[in-house]
């Protein structure tokens, strides 16, 4: 009888530490579904087009093991020549998003973009889990494109404020850009708006770095 209650105690530990095993295995670090660019591609607010920054994207989250994902650049388009305008909130699927370590960034798209988000400098990383510099680093790079209002969505108007839909790569035009580190010259709330902080003073590559940031933008996983 004691072998038998014996017996019975060792295949259930046995099974525990089994089923234990398997929930530590599935039930991992999440997959990652946010990043900032860890480098522009090279032509400052020239990215391409959308289609071009969301191949950066792709490329970049392939190199660090997530190519198996589809990738869209947070940027938003803006109406000009007769193209219709396309917001950044629009383009980044339903979330929820998590960087490369695991943190979670929000659980949607609207969290995305309440007060209540988890995007700041040290859950803001680039697809390999490196951190980017903020302000009070050298160089200070917080400066996000996102061509974007606070809401996510394009500006419209006369200004432009997307590198002429990210083809220009010059002084000709300007950006708005965010800031990563949700940190500014002030408290006030643009200062601390990790989408929608300023205008960069053009497009070009210099340009960018003179404002105060890299050309760097973000990427989010859409499935």
């Amino acid at each position: 009888m004691r072998q038998t209650i014996h017996r019975s105690l060792l295949i259930g530990a046995a099974a525990a530490s089994l089923l234990a095993g398997c929930a530590g295995t599935s039930g991992g670090k999440p997959k990652m579904s946010f990043f900032v660019t860890s480098a522009n591609p090279g032509k400052g607010g020239d990215l391409g087009g959308l289609d071009g920054a969301d191949k950066h994207c792709q490329k970049l989250a392939a190199a660090a093991g997530a190519g198996h994902r589809t990738w869209h650049a947070y940027l938003s388009k803006q109406p000009l020549k007769g193209e219709a305008g396309i917001n950044a909130r629009d383009r980044i699927g339903k979330g929820p998003w998590t960087n490369a370590k695991g943190d979670l960034i929000a659980i949607h798209v609207a969290d995305l973009h309440s007060a209540g988000n988890q995007l700041n400098k040290l859950t803001a990383l680039t697809e390999t889990g490196a951190t980017i510099n903020g302000r009070g680093d050298t160089p200070n790079q917080h400066d996000v494109l996102t061509g974007s209002q606070p809401d996510g969505t394009f500006i419209a108007g006369d200004v432009n404020s997307t590198c002429s839909n990210w083809t220009v790569g010059d002084d000709s035009g300007q950006a708005m850009v965010g800031h990563h580190d949700r940190t500014g010259l002030d408290d006030s709330v643009p200062a601390k708006s990790w989408n929608s902080s300023h205008l960069s003073r053009g497009c070009s590559p210099a340009a960018l770095q003179a404002t105060g940031g890299a050309g760097l933008f973000y990427c989010f996983a859409v499935d």
